[in-house]
Order: C-alpha cells, then structure tokens, then sequence
C-alpha cells in the first residue's frame, strides 16, 4: 500500500479539535486554542468528545470514535488535532474504520497516548500524521515558543520537502553511535508504542528509523520496555534511532537502588551497530519538536543530522 500524503493546511481552512484518550477538563486551555487557531486565519470546529467526560476517558469508545469519523469525512475539516493525550486511544483503534481514513485523508496531529492512533493510521491506512502539540501541551497555554509555532506551521504549509530538522538554538544532537541509516520514521511514545506489540496494528519496523519518547516511568519500567523492544526485534529491525525527551525518568525513592536512564541506553542501544542520535527536542517539552510520522527519514550521526527527505503535506 502506497503512503498516503495530506492536503497542506491554508488560511481560512478549518481544523477540528477532538479527544480521542482522556477529557482536556479545562475550558480555559480550550478557549486559549480557539483563540490562537482563529488569530492565525483558521476556522475551528470543536468535537463533542472534547467536552466528554467518563472517568479517565473523554466519552465512551463509540463517542470517542464517532468523533474521529465525523472529523474525517467533514470535507470542511483539513486537520484535525488532539486536545491532549493521557489514556484512552487503545480502547478504539478495533472500531476505527481505516478504509473511511484512508479515503479521506488529512493533517492528523498528537502525540503520547496519541502514539497508538498514528501508528495504527499508518499500519492499516499507510497516511502520514504528525507527533506535535496538543491544545492541553501547547497551544492551550499563555506563552508560545516561537521555534515550536514556525517549524509546526512550516511543516503543515509547505508542500515542499522537509529537509534538515534542527533543535531550538540549534542546539546540538548528541551521539551515541556514529552511522547513517534510512527508512520510514515510526515511533513516538514507548509506553504507548509498546501496548500495540501483538496486535494487528503494529507497524513493521524493519528498515525503519524508530523514534522514542517518554515521561514519568522509572529506570526498572524503561528496562523492561527497552527489553520488550528488543525481544521483538524491534531494535534490530531499524535502521537507527532518535531518542527524543525522557522526562522525569529517574527512581524517585533516594534510599532504593537503581540503574539510571543513562545506565540503560547504553546496556540496550550502545551494543547497536547503527546510528543512534539523542538530546532531540521532542516530548513533553515546551520547545517540541514535530514530526511526521511515516515520512521517509534519513539520521546521519556521524556528521549530526537528521533529514526528512519527502514532503509531507501536498
């Protein structure tokens, strides 16, 4: 199946705003989006899952995915973007219908819990989404970064190719093994990631570049992620790897021993004969890089760059 590439996002467009894991519980972070998407020459439509509330969930499964369909066969719509992620996401993707995604397909943006939608979109619908910011990560809050807003609209407006990512400052990647590798860029949250590991919407990530970030698990939670990615070949199938943000990843108990982060890269992906590049701005970070999810990507770690060598809008 062909990979599939949207439509680019232009001034007076609509994009809707669903909740497809838990509810945004905040009408003021909604409001501040709204605002910001119309000040910047867009329409928004908001779904009813936004507003939802069932426990931890925004809404039920049917209203979760009724929102997403509606979204995606809304010839208005042209983006659609989640309001937050949390939990929620896996209890759906075995009522999505991936025919109607592929049929209709447009800007598709999140990320964490989000993580199990794009890549089962890409599994069973071959379209390219995007792991960026949410109404609850970014653009619900007061101060916005300037480098997230350009690199975030220049990728979603520009239907030419992508080239060079850089950090904010252009700060500098860091490496843990030289190389170069080229293949599809698939990833985004471990947690999430790995919650698809024996279903039919799990990608392949053989000849893939595999991207990876995290929040709030401890060093003992990350070993035995890592492991899983190992013991499915997950790490040996790629091509390289981006680590993206590992945010508060550390054993909170000072008494209790325990490997750190840094302890476990190097015991599951230093042994990797392949480029691995780290210190990538992208996670739950203010200054977030976006990515495009599919997308052909190539990482040179041995001269510190990483490339999207497509167009990911059309």
């Amino acid at each position: 199946m062909k990979v599939i590439i949207p439509e680019k996002l232009k001034k007076g467009d609509t994009i809707g705003l669903i909740s497809p894991s838990s509810p945004l519980n905040n009408p003021e972070q909604l409001n501040k989006a709204v605002n910001y998407f119309e000040k910047n020459g867009f329409r928004v439509k908001i779904g009813e899952s936004v507003n939802k509330e069932k426990g931890y969930l925004a809404g039920s499964e049917d209203e979760r995915v009724n929102d997403l369909h509606q979204m995606f066969e809304d010839k208005d719509v042209k983006a659609i973007i989640a309001a937050r992620g949390g939990y929620g996401a896996i209890r759906m993707i075995d009522k999505l219908n991936f025919n109607l995604i592929r049929k209709n397909p447009k800007i598709f943006v999140g990320f964490s819990d989000i993580t199990v939608l794009q890549l089962a979109i890409y599994q069973k619908s071959k379209l390219i989404t995007f792991a960026g910011p949410m109404v609850s990560t970014y653009f619900g809050e007061d101060e916005l970064d300037d480098y997230v807003e350009e690199q975030f609209w220049d990728l979603l407006t520009r239907d030419k190719k992508v080239g060079k990512i850089k950090n904010p400052n252009d700060e500098k990647f860091f490496v843990l093994n030289k190389g170069r590798g080229e293949g599809k860029l698939l990833g985004g949250n471990l947690t999430s990631l790995l919650s698809l590991i024996g279903t039919e919407y799990m990608p392949s990530f053989r000849n893939s570049i595999l991207f990876l970030e995290e929040i709030n698990e401890p060093p003992y939670k990350i070993d035995r992620m890592l492991c899983q990615l190992r013991l499915h070949k997950i790490l040996s199938h790629t091509n390289g790897i981006i680590l993206g943000r590992f945010i508060d990843c550390y054993e909170r108990d000072s008494g209790k021993k325990s490997l750190s982060l840094n302890d476990l890269v190097i015991d599951y992906l230093k042994v990797l004969n392949k480029a691995i590049m780290y210190n990538f701005k992208h996670g739950h970070i203010k200054q977030m890089i976006t990515l495009p999810v599919g997308a052909d990507c190539k990482i040179n770690a041995t001269r510190g760059f990483i490339e999207i060598t497509q167009n990911v809008v059309s």
